[in-house]
């Protein structure tokens, strides 16, 4: 059975090569076998402490900035001969990170968790390089409810996301895109989301009302019920509606959150009718003096709370709505406010994006110099 396990663990885990004594166990493991956590950032790392994660429930696993080109001689073991044992793993969380990894390398551990019951998968910080192997004729990949990607790029770049997708089940329910290279994909080749539920576009400050647009592509999210767009460079809500609507979608929770929205130039867009099914819109920490126009008529939530309104909005700035939230407005709390004032002087929108623009850079940088992008 050990050796099996080895042999399927080679495309998703560095290959047990060698065993040393003398450094710390880069794999821990909780006393309930539920969660193991293996950072990999010792110059000669002890790849044997992955078979402590042979029984977690959820496994994240970070390759210390590496390449992992040299396991690609593994990529090609057929994982059919060793089903049972996929079967028998209690994997049902993945998460992967700070690695450069060959294309044909991820793919060929997709399709070994074709078999298991893989049901979340996270890929954060890694480089893709090479090329995608040729697509099984089987359903090659695992059935996930959730994907999340943060800052995944692909060397060759291209429809690197649409590739992807082609190796999973049809079934995704929640899909996490964050700190993208790029989300201009081709409409075309993108498969209909028949069963997305949630979608979180957030944290691409570059998107804006025109990558909106683009990535929303027409009739691809139909059951799409939550649509959240924190930090992502879009400034009125009436563009968003208008995206939206463009697009088909029509979600029931819209978070706007952490954006710099502010008041439509004149003569302004012109106006725009919000899906029907849309229910609660978070506009919280968006630098908000006045309630934004052309917000929707009717709402179950509106959220405005941590924003600069300097007085409570009147009934006729506001849609008709069962619950407002307002907490951390200055004018409940004038001595924050006068505070406020007296610290920042109206620089506050300029360090918020300066501080998002900070974190995203040195992210970059540090991975860099980890050797994570080429």
């Amino acid at each position: 059975m050990v050796p099996r396990l080895c042999l399927l663990l080679l495309p998703l885990l560095p290959p047990l090569l060698q065993v040393s004594a003398t450094t710390p166990e880069p794999c821990e493991v909780d006393d309930e076998d539920i969660r193991c956590f293996c950072n990999f950032t010792d110059p000669q790392p002890d790849w044997s402490s992955a078979f402590q994660c042979v029984a977690a429930v959820e496994v994240e696993i970070r390759g210390g900035g590496r390449s992992l080109e040299q396991f690609l001689k593994h990529a090609n073991t057929d994982p059919k001969q060793y089903v049972d044992v996929i079967k028998a793993l209690r994997l049902r969380r993945l998460t992967v990170g700070a690695a450069r990894v060959p294309a044909q390398l991820l793919f060929s551990a997709l399709n070994a968790l074709g078999y298991s019951r893989l049901k979340e998968l996270t890929l954060e910080d890694l480089e893709l390089t090479g090329t995608v192997p040729p697509l099984p004729l089987e359903a090659p990949g695992p059935a996930l409810t959730t994907l999340r990607l943060r800052n995944v790029s692909w060397a060759e770049g291209g429809a690197w996301f649409t590739e992807l997708l082609q190796w999973l089940k049809p079934g995704l329910k929640v899909l996490s895109i964050a700190q993208a290279h790029s989300l201009a994909f081709s409409c075309a080749q993108l498969p209909t989301f028949q069963t997305l539920t949630t979608l979180d576009l957030s944290d691409n400050p570059g998107l804006g009302h025109q990558g909106l647009t683009a990535a929303l592509c027409p009739l691809k999210f139909p059951a799409l019920q939550s649509l959240a767009l924190h930090n992502t460079g879009v400034e009125t809500p009436t563009r968003v509606c208008q995206a939206l609507v463009a697009a088909g979608v029509q979600p029931q929770s819209l978070d706007l959150s952490h954006n710099a929205l502010r008041p439509a130039a004149a003569p302004g867009p012109p106006p725009c009718v919000w899906p029907s099914t849309l229910k609660d819109l978070y506009l919280s920490f968006a630098g908000l003096e006045h309630v934004p126009k052309g917000l929707p008529a009717k709402l179950n939530k509106l959220d405005l709370s941590s924003n600069r309104l300097s007085r409570a909005p009147s009934s006729d700035e506001l849609p008709e709505v069962s619950k407002l939230i307002l907490d951390g407005n200055p004018y409940l709390d004038p001595e924050a406010h006068k505070h406020q004032d007296s610290t920042n002087s109206g620089v506050v929108q300029a360090c918020t994006r300066s501080a998002l623009a900070l974190g995203i850079s040195g992210t970059a940088v540090l991975l860099q110099g980890a050797g994570v992008f080429a």
